[in-house]
């Protein structure tokens, strides 16, 4: 049998475009995506079509999330010349691919993934639809018509890997081994809190902080955040396992994170105090963030020029890889 055709290590990695991305998005996989672009080829998608499964009734939020993402993916620091930054409703070959896989994966299967149950549950479908079950199988196209080696994932992503796994497994077994099996990068990074306390940082909550923020929407957000509702007076000792706001210091200030614990519990630093030190540390993270952000917006053509030029890329290894996989399933007739 025909061997696969291995490439180096390449990511496949990107965002739903269901508006700005956020703090939340930052700490779970943006800072090391910046880290990793430098070290493997990265394909960043902006997926466009499955933002769809939620969205499919407010498309202008997708048209305009798009321009967002990729602004946001450019402040924090991907460098275009390093990363393929790609629209996925361009790429008709993951549309074709998708089909394909669809053929040999079971509707229990789909139905049984955690990740689908629990976020059926956040957004309250009790009736699922069918391109909302069948999201995993398109994510698995994303990941195979480029042959990406690694995906940086979430743990709770980590059901998604492992059926693209089994999907591709399946179809090298009917047709010829062509295919790449990705190995799951698994983040150890905690997700963050969102400001109401309750929930993780999400665009649908309503309790972010944004990365376009400005320094007075930052200390807006974190002044009107949920703290330790059993601290009343500021020498109160303090829960700092249960304040988002702990969270954040944990995430964006390390070296002082244990200073805050000891304070806090020892009622010697109040909410307020506690709110401006680590408003001001965000502040300071996504200062230089805003000077790259502008340069883009003085620039608003560029950012369709990276776009193109990344998705142009992308069709071209799309045709490529089809081309393997009609071959392989004997599909290409003329």
């Amino acid at each position: 049998m025909t061997e696969k055709k291995q490439v180096k290590n390449r990511i496949l990695t990107g965002d739903r475009t269901t508006g700005k991305l956020h703090l939340g998005h930052y700490v779970g996989s943006l800072k090391k995506r910046v880290e990793m672009h430098y070290k493997y080829e990265t394909f960043i998608l902006l997926a466009d079509v499955q933002a769809l499964t939620t969205h499919f009734d407010k498309p202008q939020q997708i048209q305009k999330s798009v321009r967002q993402i990729t602004e946001d993916y450019l402040a924090v620091g991907i460098d275009p010349e390093k990363a393929t930054i790609f629209v996925q409703s361009h790429i008709p070959e993951i549309a074709e691919l998708t089909i394909y896989f669809s053929m040999f994966v079971t509707v229990n299967s789909l139905r049984h993934n955690p990740t689908i149950k629990s976020e059926a549950a956040e957004h309250s479908y009790k009736d699922l639809y069918y391109g909302f079950l069948g999201y995993p199988v398109s994510q698995a196209a994303d990941i195979s018509f480029c042959k990406a080696t690694l995906v940086p994932v979430g743990g709770d992503q980590v059901p998604h890997i492992e059926q693209t796994r089994k999907i591709v497994r399946r179809f090298n077994e009917l047709y010829k081994p062509i295919l790449i099996e990705p190995e799951a990068v698994v983040g150890k990074t905690p997700r963050l809190k969102g400001l109401d306390g309750k929930n993780k940082m999400s665009k649908s909550m309503a309790n972010a902080i944004y990365l376009d923020s400005s320094r007075s929407e930052i200390f807006q957000k974190v002044q009107k955040a949920v703290t330790d509702p059993s601290r009343i007076r500021k020498d109160d000792p303090g829960h700092p396992q249960i304040c988002p706001i702990f969270s954040y210091h944990k995430a964006f200030s390390e070296k002082t994170s244990n200073d805050i614990l000891e304070s806090c519990q020892s009622g010697k630093i109040g909410c307020v105090e506690c709110k401006q030190l680590i408003a001001n540390q965000i502040d300071f993270i996504l200062e230089p963030m805003r000077e790259r952000r502008q340069v883009y917006r003085s620039k608003p053509k560029l950012i369709d020029e990276i776009v193109l030029s990344g998705t142009q890329k992308a069709q071209s290894i799309a045709k490529e890889t089809m081309k393997e996989v009609r071959d392989a399933m004997g599909i290409n007739y003329f």
